[in-house]
């Protein structure tokens, strides 16, 4: 009796091997694995070793060998018929019971795959004949030994175009079954048909399984595509399958990386380098069918392959394309990563000439598909007016709408849109750093973005504390942020201005960076978030110590417009001369660093510097001493 493929394949991927096995020995796991006495010779210690992920059991004692199909016939002493039909009950899926048809087409591609077979052994023949001189001249010159010839089952179509049909002819096959198989084509005049590869290099394409199924080949010369590959048939369709589907299987269930190059060289190549997991697409940019594959051969943990693509601008167009076609169906653990060769270098050239370190390098530098996104919606568009600037985020925006699951894209959307702000971000004055204030990972000043607003500001080392000066702007830093807690309705004004203001008290500067967050975020933004939720969310965030010392009498006599019960418009008008004083000090702070860097270094530089912090006071609207130095107060 004959079972439907898919049906089997299913029956296999529903069935967990060790559950199967565990029901009839007793299992120990071992690693990744499984072992037990083997049921099928007598044994002491255990050599029956059971890999889910391989979806085998293997004896090292007596060479037994199989799947759970295999192991339910051997154990149970059941024919296959018999122990697909056991299978299927306790996986919970019906047999399907074959017609007349099903025979009929089962029988029929039997007969392909035996044809296709039988071609892929006379194309292996041919290159080594005097016909295929030429092609196997070719392989050697891009470094391909007997072994990798041989490994890959590398071969040759002749420029006869009769030759395959008539050797084909002679073991029985009928000229509709090598149409059938892509093997032939049927010219329009009605004359007889003929080879649909002719002098060119043949590369097998096998199934999941490792049967061929397809070839595709590469012209050596005349006219005609530099590779062509065999029409979908019954037994092929180029957008489901990937060349080097099997082998990838088994490197990426023993966790090696699986790689997505572009051509079968470059396969090759990896392959030869170590990296067993490369793949790559039939002539076909990389399908959502293709791409659900490739996630189907990685552990549950580590579904991220790696897309590898030319550095020229048809491998960043084949990039972008593949993220086109990812971005709907990414879901949680579930992505890629993008690696760009050096231009003019593919994993052939790039391994030949540096060897398989580099390679790995290139795989270690892979960027995450969110950078890929925003990398291909801003590289070469222009960002020179508010329009084009729009016009990016609106793009990125449309390509994160694609992602059909709702956190992932929620996260995506969060990820674009401080892309967008930091880039797009006005160049905004440099405040000193306090000496409480953290520095950066490698000593330099720490730069912070304000979530939701196109502000940035960058930190510098500063001096001295200024005793009462300081003390001045403690109280304003509290009366700033007290007037926000008490009215956040003006953060949509007042965001950017508070965003750009660092505190100089490391408590107070940990609550801005708080009430900018919370107020940022977009649920919160659209929902109008009150001043007594506000106070919740700040105080579960840990805050509640500093919000209640905040917003009291100590902060209110100096400021009535910040109380809870002053109208919006008081808190307005209040909060913006609290706000000039404070920035006036910062700028003040830097104008005394850069006369001192002046009187060190009298260059171009340090004085364009201390004139243009002249100016910025100036335009504050706070004035100038006699002696050309600033009033602190």
């Amino acid at each position: 009796m004959a079972f439907p493929p898919q049906f089997l394949e299913e029956l296999r991927s529903r069935l967990a091997l060790s559950e199967v096995v565990s029901k009839r020995l007793r299992l120990i796991r071992a690693g990744r694995e499984f072992k037990a006495p083997c049921p099928f010779h007598n044994e002491k210690s255990p050599s029956f070793y059971v890999n889910d992920q391989k979806g085998f059991f293997h004896c090292f004692g007596c060479g037994a060998h199989g799947d759970v199909i295999g192991f339910v016939m051997r154990h149970d002493n059941l024919g296959f018929p018999e122990a697909v039909e056991h299978l299927a009950g306790e996986a919970g899926l019906p047999v399907p019971r074959p017609t007349e048809e099903d025979r009929q087409r089962y029988e029929k591609r039997k007969t392909l795959h035996d044809l296709v077979e039988q071609a892929a052994r006379w194309f292996e023949q041919q290159l080594h004949s005097s016909a295929g001189r030429a092609g196997l001249d070719y392989l050697q010159r891009r470094g391909l030994d007997g072994d990798t010839i041989a490994r890959f089952r590398l071969g040759f179509a002749p420029g006869d175009s009769g030759a395959l049909r008539q050797h084909l002819g002679r073991q029985g096959f009928s000229d509709d079954d090598m149409l059938n198989a892509g093997l032939l084509k049927r010219p329009d005049d009605g004359r007889a048909p003929y080879s649909f590869f002719r002098n060119r290099v043949m590369f097998p394409v096998t199934d999941r399984r490792g049967q061929v199924v397809a070839f595709g080949g590469r012209i050596l010369e005349g006219d005609g595509p530099k590779y062509v590959n065999t029409a979908d048939t019954p037994l092929f369709h180029k957008g489901t399958l990937l060349y080097g589907l099997s082998r990838a299987r088994q490197a990426a269930a023993d966790g090696k990386p699986v790689i997505v190059a572009e051509g079968y060289m470059d396969v090759i190549a990896l392959v030869r380098a170590g990296f067993e997991g490369a793949v790559a697409p039939l002539g076909t940019a990389l399908t959502e069918t293709q791409v659900q594959e490739l996630w189907k051969l990685i552990p549950a943990a580590e579904k991220v392959p790696f897309l590898c693509f030319d550095g020229d601008n048809a491998g960043r167009r084949a990039a972008w394309r593949a993220v086109e076609r990812i971005l709907p169906h990414l879901a949680p653990g579930q992505s890629a990563r993008v690696a760009f060769l050096p231009e003019g270098e593919d994993p052939d050239s790039l391994i030949r000439a540096q060897g398989p370190k580099a390679m790995g390098a290139l795989l270690e530098a892979a960027i995450p598909l969110s950078d890929a996104l925003w990398r291909m919606e801003s590289e070469g568009r222009p960002t020179d007016t508010p329009e084009a600037k729009a016009a990016v985020k609106a793009a990125l925006e449309a390509r994160v709408a694609t992602i059909a699951d709702r956190d992932v894209q929620s996260f995506y959307r969060t990820e674009m849109r401080r892309r967008v702000d930091e880039a797009f971000a006005p160049v905004r004055p440099s405040y000193t750093r306090a000496p409480w204030q953290p520095r950066g990972r490698f000593g330099e000043p720490q730069r912070r973005h304000v979530p939701g607003t196109p502000g940035r500001l960058t930190s510098k080392p500063a001096g001295e504390g200024r005793g009462r000066a300081s003390r001045l702007a403690s109280m304003r830093e509290r009366i700033l942020l007290a007037t926000i807690i008490n009215h956040p309705e003006l953060f949509g004004e007042l965001a950017e201005p508070l965003g750009l203001l660092p505190f100089g008290d490391p408590e107070l500067e940990k609550l801005r960076w708080a009430v900018i967050e919370c107020l940022s975020d977009d649920h919160n933004r659209d929902s109008t978030l009150d001043a007594a939720a506000l106070c919740r969310h700040l105080s579960s965030a840990g805050h509640e110590t500093m919000v209640g010392a905040l917003l009291g009498e100590s902060t209110y006599n100096h400021a009535g417009f910040a109380r809870p019960d002053a109208s919006t418009e008081d808190a307005r008008r209040g909060w913006w001369p609290a706000w000039r004083h404070l920035h006036h000090e910062r700028v003040l702070d830097d104008l005394r660093e850069a006369k001192a860097a002046l009187k060190r270094d009298t260059n171009e530089a340090n004085l364009a510097r201390v004139a243009a912090l002249q100016q910025e006071v100036i335009k504050s609207g706070l004035g100038m001493t006699d002696d050309g130095d600033f009033d602190d107060d």
